[in-house]
């Protein structure tokens, strides 16, 4: 069974420069996004898949739907976040991919165009996740699901940013950076959940 392993402390960056990755200017300049690329690509998935569920699903079908893909999304971010991104190999290559996917977020948590997943990773990722859904859901359910797990992602994603480059007097956003910069800058082995602890909560990482 794979387990999370705390990413070393050795270095954090609290400079909002970019770290080169790699010397491939077409691979470096995949790597970095800005924030609002994932609205541009993913709004309209999310219109798309709740005009077709909506063609054969009464309105209050679709929403039980669409709520029922976010819910999911909310244990698939803290799945991926906890097992995928700190789990941390003992091989060069693996420490190397490690790195490419999370570490460099570690490193360098300030760095504002790699707080968002890059499309040329989340586009796949997306594409594995409906054909999954696909397989294991009923046509009528699917594209109700699969908005409402997109919607998630994207919560997550501009979540994510705001944690990092957004100040807020609202108690429960206050709330929420605190424990994603605890993650960071106390325990990274703790508070896995961006956009909610829900999950932290039920799995004893709060």
């Amino acid at each position: 069974m794979l387990k999370s392993v705390s990413m070393k402390k050795n270095f954090i960056s609290n400079s909002p420069a970019s770290v080169r990755m790699f010397k491939n200017p077409v691979l470096e300049g995949l790597s970095k996004v800005p924030y609002f690329i994932p609205l541009v690509v993913f709004i309209p998935v999310i219109c798309y898949f709740s005009y077709t569920s909506l063609q054969i699903n009464s309105p209050t079908i679709f929403l039980l739907q669409m709520l029922s893909g976010l819910f999911f999304w909310t244990l698939t971010e803290y799945v991926m976040h906890r097992f995928v991104f700190h789990f941390y190999p003992s091989s060069d290559l693996g420490k190397r991919i490690h790195f490419i996917f999370h570490g460099v977020h570690h490193d360098y948590p300030n760095d504002a165009k790699r707080l968002v997943m890059p499309p040329s990773a989340s586009i796949p990722l997306a594409t594995l996740f409906y054909l999954l859904f696909y397989w294991l859901l009923a046509p009528t359910v699917l594209d109700g699901f699969f908005a409402g797990f997109i919607f998630g992602y994207l919560c997550y994603d501009m979540t994510h940013y705001m944690l990092h480059h957004a100040q807020f007097k609202n108690g429960f956003w206050k709330k929420l950076k605190q424990q994603h910069m605890l993650h960071h800058y106390d325990d990274a082995t703790k508070k896995y959940g961006v956009t909610s602890d829900l999950w932290d909560k039920v799995f004893g990482t709060k």
